[in-house]
Formats: structure tokens, C-alpha cells, sequence
């Protein structure tokens, strides 16, 4: 993968990366959300691992012009924009990926439209409150951790 994370968050190395892009190795593909893309890393990945279509947001427009070319280097297709995860209108997903901060995490499940969470960007020894979701899977890199949420389905 040719990353050049420039002045945007994540070159691919980091554990919580390497956690997530592994936890997506395991699920069946779809659809994908990339939730906070910083350089691209995880959209790329995903692709890669046949997820599709993945759409990548960021608030942060140095790292959308970066993941574009993240995109644009590896030769996949990522449809990358420009969204506040917490506050602007997000795609429908089979999975949404959140390697971003816990507090981040636990506000933006509460807004998700997916089926399943990847969620990084955590200590090991935390997890994310996430109430109507439950944990089906854990992988831990490095004293890092990245979940993988199914959401709780409502009976009656």
C-alpha cells in the first residue's frame, strides 16, 4: 500500500490501523463506511479486501485531499468527502469503521445506519459504551484494541 499521510492522522503503521484493517479480514463483505478517514489507510484496505462500494469521510480537508490521493495512488475506488461524523447526514452501510477517539466512537454509534461497527482508537483495557450494539469479536495489537459491534435488533 503507498501511503503519504502528508499532514493528515495515519500512515498504516499505527496498532489500532492494523487492528481494524485485520477485524475487516474476518467480516463478510459489503458496503463500508470509513467514519474519521484520516489518510485513507482503512477505505484502501478495505477495497483491497473487497468491501464495496466504501465511501471515507473526515472533517478535516487536508485529510480528505490526502485520502483522495491515498485512493488515487493505490488504484481503488473509495468515494472520499468531506462530513462531521457527529453532526452531518451519513451512508447507509453493511460495516462502519471508527478508528477514531472513545468519546468520538460512543457519540457517532449512537448515529450510525450499519449493521456491524469496527471501532479502534482505544486502550485495550477500555471499550466503548455502546448501548443496542454488542461485541461479537476483539482483536488486541500492542496494548490497542479494535471491536467489532453487531447491532441489537428490537424484538416485538
Amino acid at each position: 500500500m503507498v501511503v503519504d499521510p502528508g499532514r493528515a492522522f495515519g500512515t498504516g503503521a499505527h496498532p489500532t490501523t492494523r487492528a481494524c484493517i485485520e477485524a475487516l479480514s474476518r467480516l463478510e463483505r459489503g458496503s463500508l463506511l470509513d467514519a474519521g478517514c484520516g489518510s485513507g489507510v482503512v477505505a484502501v484496505a478495505a477495497a483491497r479486501l473487497g468491501f464495496g462500494p466504501v465511501r471515507a469521510v473526515d472533517i478535516d480537508e487536508v485529510a480528505v485531499e490526502v485520502a483522495r490521493e491515498t485512493v488515487r495512488r493505490n488504484g481503488v475506488v473509495v468515494e472520499v468527502s468531506r462530513a462531521d461524523v457527529l453532526r452531518d447526514p451519513l451512508p447507509t452501510s453493511d460495516v462502519a469503521v471508527a478508528n477514531i477517539e472513545l468519546a468520538v466512537v460512543e457519540e457517532l454509534l449512537e448515529r450510525l445506519d450499519a449493521s456491524l461497527a469496527v471501532t479502534s482508537g482505544y486502550y485495550s483495557s477500555e471499550q466503548p459504551a455502546a448501548p443496542g450494539w454488542s461485541r461479537v469479536d476483539r482483536v488486541e495489537l500492542e496494548g490497542w484494541a479494535a471491536d467489532v459491534l453487531t447491532k441489537r435488533h428490537r424484538l416485538g
